[in-house]
């Protein structure tokens, strides 16, 4: 397996394990997937924690030995497994963590800006070199995040920016010591595995929908999610907590 899945305590961690940089096959893609796609199920997961295995990268991207075997002609039907991929991570119902351990360069600069939230280790830099090998992509992903400056610079040049300025033009929300990035990560994770799991997920959901949205029709939109929380037992369960001025129980319903 090249995904490895642990979960625990409401949180699971997801691990790319492919030596020596966590490198993306078509295999692999779909492995992700299917993982991701099924994480909508995990009914005992509050939240994910996606990272790569290893100190050499968090994912180098595609790989281009792969790649180099692949024709045109094939290249709408890779392409249509790459975005199912990435719809995956994206829209999976609990929220998602990138752990970025080192490296994240093209599709894997794309898998971290999927995730809804990134904390990157010191060494870890952050790339879309395809037009260094006759490609281009991740432009509509990067570019939910980062100024369109930033975002050129990157996709023309190819050259990758260090943790901190991807912390600096909003890429990133932290940027720790190399060997205090899971601590980071697992800190975070635990305080969204002690929220309601319908209010996780119903509040995604709704954050999803509305990111492209007008600001008003938005906001009626997330309106509509709020009043569906609202008649939820864990949504009376928690203003009942803050008011007794004790620790919810949620059973998620």
């Amino acid at each position: 397996m090249t995904l490895k899945i642990d979960k625990r305590d409401r949180i699971a961690t997801v691990t790319l394990d492919r030596p020596p940089v966590n490198a993306l096959t078509l295999s692999l893609y779909e492995e992700i997937a299917d993982r991701f796609e099924n994480a909508s199920d995990w009914e005992d997961v509050n939240c994910i924690i996606f990272t790569g295995a290893g100190t050499r990268a968090f994912c180098a991207g595609l790989d281009l030995h792969e790649f180099l075997a692949a024709t045109v002609e094939e290249d709408p039907k890779r392409a249509a497994i790459i975005r199912r991929c990435f719809g995956a991570v994206r829209n999976t119902a609990v929220p998602v963590i990138a752990a970025v351990n080192g490296p994240a360069l093209g599709a894997g600069c794309v898998l971290a800006s999927l995730c809804d939230m990134r904390i990157a280790a010191e060494n870890a830099t952050f790339g879309l070199p395809e037009i260094n090998v006759g490609r281009c992509g991740g432009g509509a992903h990067l570019g939910r995040l980062i100024p369109q400056g930033a975002l050129r610079r990157m996709f023309f040049t190819g050259q990758p920016i260090t943790a901190a300025e991807a912390y600096r033009i909003g890429l990133v929300e932290e940027v720790v010591p190399a060997e205090a990035l899971g601590e980071a990560a697992e800190r975070l994770a635990r305080l969204l595995a002690e929220k309601a799991p319908l209010g996780l997920r119903l509040g995604k959901a709704a954050l999803n929908e509305v990111e492209f949205m007008p600001v008003e029709e938005g906001y009626a939109r997330e309106q509509q999610y709020s009043t569906r929380l609202m008649a939820t037992e864990d949504a009376r369960e928690a203003t009942r907590a803050v008011v007794e001025k004790r620790r919810p129980v949620f059973h998620g319903r």
